[in-house]
């Protein structure tokens, strides 16, 4: 095995239910600015993974016959949320095991306005036993799924380390004042910590609105490719992934609700991927991680190992999460102001570190940036790192 370059990136700006193309022009779009970003042409992806989690199936193949009809394998990847990095964790594991040269990941979604919620109520929710197992461990108000689920680890987290509930606000004013520098972002007003804490609480005690992502809509795509390929097609291809890790809950995970959306599960995760690159989270410049509510993101920080467990807030008021500080967390604006088209989103976020580390970025560039950490994560549940470095 060796580490699989990643030849080319696209993706079209986010946008809200209602105002959005269709997602086979979208995903069009997006995998017509990875091949030409790449400089190649379609006929030379051997295999497509086409991650979504809203459709009928096969849509990946109407999304892509948009762009050829070439005969290739097209699968598609429904993880919930996770749904486009376990596209590119597949894509990377064929060129990677040498089964092919060449792959394609490529998300999209159309999303329809407020809460996420199921679309199969007649059969078992694989969510129910973890519901279960949140009402056991915690007094948690009724609501939506992703609310009850994000909304009870904040409490928990702010129960268990005596931080200050405005902690999830200031991330949002941190995320926000990324999402100002980037043109891909659906929201880019500044936002002060008053006006995050005093906007409509949607799961008390502490989530206000201006801490969770909007319902989104858009696409991106990701060409993946071996080291010879780059070589023989002329691909600048300057950017590698040297670590890759897909864990799910572990016999434990369901212990707390911090646990219960993902925390043991990301720790694996990146542990595994530390270990396979060989380096530990100080090399890392640029994150981008799964910040789908500000209290995940805070409780992300520690699952990485940006900061030791408890220490988050301290991480927080010392600026080590944005710039001028040991990171840049979420420089694109994050799920929260990017936006967060489920099958989308982890490869907007590879995208998006992609250009740091070609010095690509814009105005938002982290400098010097020459390592790269993403983070997707979705409840039911998988997580997915992966370790990027320019070469």
């Amino acid at each position: 095995m060796s580490n699989v370059r990643i030849a080319g990136v696209g993706m079209v700006k986010f946008c809200k239910p209602g105002t959005q193309e269709p997602y086979r022009v979208m995903a069009t779009q997006a995998v017509k600015a990875a091949l030409e970003d790449a400089g190649i042409d379609y006929r030379l992806v051997q295999q497509a993974y086409a991650s979504y989690v809203y459709g009928d199936s096969t849509c990946g193949q109407h999304a892509l016959y948009g762009v050829g009809m070439s005969g290739i394998p097209i699968i598609n990847v429904n993880n919930n949320c996770s749904s486009g990095s376990t596209a590119l964790f597949l894509a990377r594991q064929a060129v990677s095991s040498g089964a092919v040269e060449c792959a394609l990941a490529f998300g999209f979604e159309e999303m329809q306005p407020g809460a996420l919620g199921s679309h199969w109520d007649d059969r078992e929710s694989p969510f129910g036993p973890m519901l279960q197992r949140l009402d056991a461990v915690a007094d948690a108000p009724e609501g939506p799924l992703a609310l009850r689920m994000f909304g009870s680890a904040g409490t928990a987290y702010i129960e268990k380390y005596g931080a200050h509930p405005d902690i999830f606000a200031r991330v949002s004013v941190k995320t926000r004042s990324h999402a100002v520098r980037n043109p891909f972002s659906m929201f880019t007003v500044p936002l002060t910590v008053d006006e995050v804490m005093a906007a409509p609480m949607i799961y008390p005690p502490y989530l206000t609105r201006l801490m969770a992502c909007p319902p989104s809509c858009g696409a991106a795509a990701v060409i993946v490719c071996s080291e010879a390929f780059a070589r023989q097609q002329g691909v600048v291809a300057g950017v590698e992934i040297i670590g890759q890790s897909m864990a799910t809950d572990l016999q434990d995970s369901w212990n707390d609700p911090i646990n219960l959306i993902g925390a043991e599960m990301t720790h694996k995760a990146a542990q595994e991927v530390y270990e396979q690159a060989g380096v530990g989270p100080e090399a890392i410049q640029v994150v981008e991680l799964h910040d789908c509510f500000t209290p995940n993101e805070v409780i992300t920080y520690e699952a990485l190992g940006l900061c030791a467990e408890g220490e988050a807030e301290k991480f927080i008021h010392d600026g080590n999460n944005t710039y001028g500080g040991r990171y840049v967390v979420n420089p694109s604006g994050g799920l929260m102001s990017k936006g967060h088209p489920l099958g989308a989103t982890g490869l907007a976020q590879c995208t998006e570190l992609v250009w740091h580390l070609r010095g690509q970025a814009g105005e938002r560039q982290v400098e010097g940036a020459r390592m790269a950490l993403q983070h997707n994560l979705g409840l039911g549940g998988a997580a997915v790192v992966t370790l990027y470095r320019s070469v």
